[in-house]
Order: C-alpha cells, then structure tokens, then sequence
C-alpha cells in the first residue's frame, strides 16, 4: 500500500532475528521511531532515513511524529522489540492513525518469549507432559482481568512464559505454588534473550528465588515453568517421526 505507515517486530536483541521484511522496510524508510531503550542500536545504525529514539515520549508525542512525517510523504516505519502484538502497546497508536485515516500495517517478529526457548534448547510443548503455552505477566501497576491471575492460570499446569515479572519473583513462586505447581517444578529466567550478553539460571520453584538474586537478575527477562523444561531425555515422544505411525505422506510400519 502506497504511504503505509509499518509497525515492525524488532525481534528480541539479536539483530539478525528480524524479519527479511522487516528489514528491508528498515532500510528503504524515510523514518524510523523506535524505544532505544528496548531495541539494539545494531538494528537503527547506518540506515538512510531519519531515526528518531521514542524513549522518553508519550503517546501524543509520538503519534505527533507519524503524522507530520507521514503528511509530509514519507516513509515511517514504527519499530517495537519483540513481537508488537505482544506486550507491545500498538492499538492506541493504531486507534489514532484510524482516526487520522493513515494506512497501516503490522510485521510479526520473534518474541523473546521463542527466543528464551530457544537458549534453554528446549520445546514449549510436548507430548504427554504440556500441549499448551501461557503468555502472561504479573498483575503490577498494570492490572490482571479477573480469573487472569497467577494462581488462576497455575490451576492449568500447562507451560507458562512470564513477561516483566522477575522483579516480582518471591510473589510470582508463591502464587505458582499457591496455584498448584509443585516446588519440584522446573524453571529457567533468561535474561536478555538472543543478546550478546544473554544470561540464564535453571532451578526448580524451591531454588530459583534466590538463584535469580545471586545472578543480579533484575529486569529485561523471561520466566520459563513447567515440566518441559526438565532436562534429559523427553518422556514421551512425537508421533510425527515415529516408524509405526501412518500419515498422509508415509505408511507406518508395525
């Protein structure tokens, strides 16, 4: 779309995990506002457009550089860490540019959230043990809906990734346990996932409050809980590569 001003994932540090859209539209923008604070320098040095740190702006503040720079025909690109449909704060920018009738659109990028499982080498989800995967965070200045909470969601023993909680980590085990998850249960914090300076701490619920003290793991990290995060070999397996199980591309063999 012609003038279309992007939201781009920036990935979770680790330049090279952008997107080949997103990069691209990095380099072909006349304009690219990003959070300096969140997003590697690596991903905004030597780009031909304007870049413009949004750190230390409000909403109206930014929204104010979009539509200047977008009347004025350029090129914008919004750039967020992560994934922007996580955590990512992009509907009330969206709400604004709707009302302006500015087109827009959205690029995916890989959340830390994949990015910490892929420094712990694990999976998410495995057979028998968790099929399911909760994004969530603490309840802190900003509020959990009801039934949202944390000892709500422990209740379902699935595997949790929690966001912008480990400042909180004596109240996050607390209600993990106080929700149903043993204190033998596994846990990993990564800190700054994909960057250079990666930091990661394994325990189990009883351990990991004072291992995250020890590490000085104080913010810019993702919880990892439940029993797919045990190390060793998995306790079941996939059916996918088994030799006895027929789909539509191979013939099992008994």
């Amino acid at each position: 779309m012609e003038n279309t001003v992007y939201f781009v994932g920036a990935g979770p540090g680790d330049p090279e995990l952008i997107t080949i859209k997103g990069q691209r539209l990095l380099k072909d923008a006349d304009v690219v506002i990003y959070t300096g604070s969140l997003v590697p320098k690596a991903l905004v040095e030597n780009l031909r457009g304007e870049v413009i740190d949004s750190a230390g702006l409000n909403l109206d503040e930014v929204f104010a550089l979009v539509l200047n720079r977008w009347k004025a025909g350029k090129k914008v690109v919004r750039l967020h860490t992560g994934d922007p449909s996580i955590y990512g704060a992009i509907n009330e920018q969206m709400m604004l540019m709707r009302k302006e009738n500015i087109p827009f659109a959205v690029v995916p990028g890989v959340s830390s959230a994949l990015a910490a499982a892929a420094a712990l080498s694990t999976q998410l989800t495995l057979p028998e043990v968790s099929q399911t995967v909760i994004f969530t965070r603490m309840a802190g200045r900003t509020p959990m809906p009801e039934g949202e909470d944390i000892r709500s969601l422990a209740a379902h023993q699935a595997t949790m990734m929690i966001f912008l909680s480990v400042g909180m980590m004596e109240k996050l085990v607390a209600d993990l346990i106080a929700g149903g998850y043993p204190e033998t249960t596994a846990v990993a914090v990564v800190e700054k996932a994909s960057w250079p300076d990666e930091k990661t701490v394994r325990g189990t619920l009883a351990s990991i409050v004072q291992q995250v003290k020890e590490a000085k793991i104080t913010r810019t990290a993702m919880i990892a809980v439940g029993d797919v995060l045990v190390e060793g070999d998995p306790p079941a397996l996939s059916k996918l590569y088994d030799k006895t199980f027929t789909h539509g591309y191979r013939k099992g063999t008994s």
